[in-house]
């Protein structure tokens, strides 16, 4: 978007069929309750959805110019350290609840991105991804690893994929240096994991629990 490529209004229909989407599965994917208490849900589902769509949407001439003041590589920096902090202190076994340190901090690099954009639907469009990338994307994963495990691992290898081939599409080194990241992650660290348990061995001491050794069979009978 900053370069042109990319008008806001597609990345917020893109947004608005996948939240759809995501959320149709997601439903799909929880256990089904009574149909009021369904009704509700989704109606609450929806204020929240609107209640956030509207503030976001009136703040975003505030968030547009809120770092008018501070340099771009300074963003930049900001931004790539708070994603680094998303990564670190991301809740990897289940999603990240809300307040917590990597959701807030994903946000925090996407205001400053965003802040950087040509245009207030700019800035909206790209919070408006952030939520859904960070907030509500991570959610959908837990329910389908819980329900699906099967096909959890094809999205997850789709997700690595689309992830490598769109930042090739920016930078070829950094499609190779992200490809090694993943495969040293996900194969080279377990196997190296299991290699290392022959190895393991146990040391024995006075610091030890003490264990009874005499036949305590007599005291039984």
């Amino acid at each position: 978007m900053e370069q042109g490529l990319l008008a806001p209004e597609t990345l917020l229909w893109t947004s608005l069929m996948s939240a759809l989407l995501g959320y149709g599965l997601y439903q799909a994917l929880t256990s089904q309750t009574k149909s009021c208490s369904e009704n509700r849900t989704h109606l609450a589902d929806s204020q929240s959805a609107a209640l956030f769509l509207s503030f976001t949407f009136g703040f975003s001439p505030v968030l547009k110019t809120l770092t008018e003041s501070v340099s771009t590589d300074t963003v930049y920096a900001m931004s790539a350290l708070m994603l680094l902090a998303h990564l670190v202190s991301f809740p990897y076994a289940h999603p990240s609840p809300p307040g917590s340190l990597s959701l807030n901090a994903a946000l925090f690099a996407s205001v400053c991105l965003a802040s950087r954009l040509p245009g207030t639907l700019h800035t909206f469009a790209m919070l408006t991804c952030a939520l859904l990338v960070f907030a509500l994307w991570p959610c959908l994963l837990q329910r389908l690893r819980e329900n699906a495990p099967g096909q959890f691992t094809g999205v997850c290898a789709g997700v690595c994929v689309g992830g490598v081939g769109g930042l090739g599409s920016q930078s070829l080194g950094g499609a190779v240096l992200l490809s090694l990241a993943l495969v040293s992650v996900t194969l080279i660290c377990p196997l190296l994991l299991v290699r290392l348990q022959r190895h393991k061995d146990n040391i024995h001491g006075p610091w030890d629990e003490a264990e009874i050794q005499e036949d305590l069979s007599r005291f039984l009978h």
